[in-house]
């Protein structure tokens, strides 16, 4: 039975931690100028996928996200 591939997409949005996946927060590219100080802090780091979510990212990445 030949590897499955991983779904290269995935891999580079997703890391896999001990009790799920994290991931970069969205609306921190551009457009930052119109955004508050406090709106652009919270938007720092990764925050943990949600449980509804693990089992898709699961399918797509069938071993270790890099």
């Amino acid at each position: 039975m030949p590897k499955i591939k991983s779904h290269r997409g995935a891999a580079k949005r997703f890391r896999r931690t001990s009790n799920g996946y994290k991931h970069k927060r969205t609306g921190k590219n551009h457009l930052l100028s119109k955004k508050s100080q406090q709106r652009k802090r919270q938007l720092r780091g990764f925050k943990n996928l949600s449980d509804s979510d693990v089992a898709k990212v699961d399918d797509l990445l069938p071993y270790d996200a890099r």
